[in-house]
């Protein structure tokens, strides 16, 4: 890729002003083990207010577009007080030169008051909430550290961004627990008002190191090939998908928005998908940690990952350096042959390069763990797409695949 198509593209790093700090303990996340690596600093992980300017003026300044967007994660961010967000917005304004800023954050929802919620309608923020459907799903491994459960507490969060007005959208793991339970898990969801869904299956595998941590790098072996038990089997993850797609696409398109469907239909467009996993190359989202470290991206705050620090380099330095460019364009480099010849290779590219830990059938290593599901997925809705992207090329909305799904469906039965 040439610099002026990189230079082309959006550049992103969420922010991590608590670090990996969070008032729960998940067993599936990946992200509470990051402490580790900077466990020997006696500082609290809390990003300060000289760092909080230099990354606002720097990330605004790197910006090519005339809106700049925030992404506030964690960790959980709202371990961080309202006062240093007011000062992150007072900022904005400072070093906007005429740019239009949206902030979104991302958090387990615990912490939402009414004045939290007052917040974020007052700036109109948009926020993630982390919920894996039903109070049996969620509470499985969504718990306060020492093992209470948080679904009431997350409900009541949501409730107080409705009551408030504040666009809100949800993400949720599909892992070992809920997978199996596809419609249960959607209903849910349209039960409960949201209309915006993103699945995150959980991959991770186990590995021992020596500092503690117990998940496996995506450059590292896993004991034994072990994936651990909270990870999502790939077919039932293709077949979670598919159940869901067969009810969305005959009764809620253009009134739910799920993401993976969304990203799909873009792909089948030719366009850029809306999730960086199904993109031809990655490296334009990358991450800043408390301390002013920036990483290559959220799945890989491994040290080997690191680009620098921004108070020694600037944020266009390190997301456009040598070493970022080949991190993205592993992605494509890296493809085994069986992905290459791949009917469907358009649509998911590969997938996320950190679940690419698996061996093809020619014993090529680089196949993506949920390969399965990709297949399953595609082949299973591409007549919808098809159909989707005819009526789209037409000016004509692509809501109108329900009432043919319904035919479809019916004709298939015959």
């Amino acid at each position: 890729m040439r610099d002026y198509e990189a230079f082309s593209r959006p550049l992103y790093v969420m922010a991590k002003p608590a670090g990996s700090s969070c008032n729960m303990r998940c067993p599936y996340c990946y992200y509470l083990e990051k402490e580790r690596i900077y466990s020997e600093d006696e500082k609290t992980h809390e990003m300060d207010d000289a760092l909080l300017e230099r990354f606002t003026k720097d990330f605004i300044q790197s910006q090519t577009a005339s809106t700049v967007l925030f992404v506030w994660h964690g960790g959980e961010p709202l371990l961080r007080p309202l006062s240093f967000y007011r000062q992150a917005l007072r900022y904005q304004r400072m070093y906007a030169g005429g740019r239009h800023i949206d902030n979104c954050i991302q958090t387990n929802g615990t912490l939402i008051t009414e004045e939290w919620a007052r917040f974020f309608a007052m700036h109109h923020w948009l926020v993630g909430i982390s919920i894996d459907g039903p109070r049996e799903y969620h509470d499985s491994y969504r718990c306060f550290r020492g093992g209470r459960p948080t679904y009431e507490r997350v409900l009541r969060g949501m409730r107080l961004l409705d009551r408030f007005g504040v666009e809100w959208n949800a993400m949720a793991t599909v892992n070992g627990r809920n997978a199996e339970h596809p419609m249960e898990f959607y209903h849910f969801f349209k039960d409960i008002g949201c209309r915006y869904i993103q699945f995150s299956p959980v991959v991770e595998r186990i590995h021992r190191h020596g500092d503690g941590r117990h998940l496996a790098s995506p450059d590292e072996d896993a004991d034994n090939g072990a994936l651990a038990p909270f990870s999502v089997d790939a077919e039932a993850y293709g077949r979670f998908i598919c159940a869901i797609f067969d009810e969305w696409v005959r009764e809620d398109v253009g009134k739910t928005y799920i993401q993976l469907f969304d990203a799909t239909l873009a792909r089948w467009m030719g366009e850029v998908p809306g999730v960086c996993s199904m993109a031809e190359t990655c490296g334009h989202a990358g991450v800043i940690e408390y301390n002013g470290d920036v990483y290559s991206c959220d799945h890989f705050v491994f040290p080997e990952y690191r680009l620098g620090n921004i108070r020694e380099k600037s944020l266009t330095e390190m997301m456009y350096s040598p070493a970022q460019k080949a991190f993205g364009n592993a992605k494509r480099a890296g493809l085994p042959r069986q992905c290459r010849e791949c009917r469907f290779l358009f649509a998911c590219n590969g997938g996320c390069p950190k679940d690419r830990f698996c061996t093809t059938m020619d014993g090529e290593r680089g196949l993506n763990y949920l390969c399965p599901a990709f297949k399953a997925f595609f082949s299973h809705v591409s007549p919808y797409m098809d159909f989707m992207v005819n009526e789209l090329r037409a000016h004509r909305p692509p809501a109108n695949v329900m009432q043919w799904a319904k035919g479809f469906g019916q004709a298939e039965t015959v």
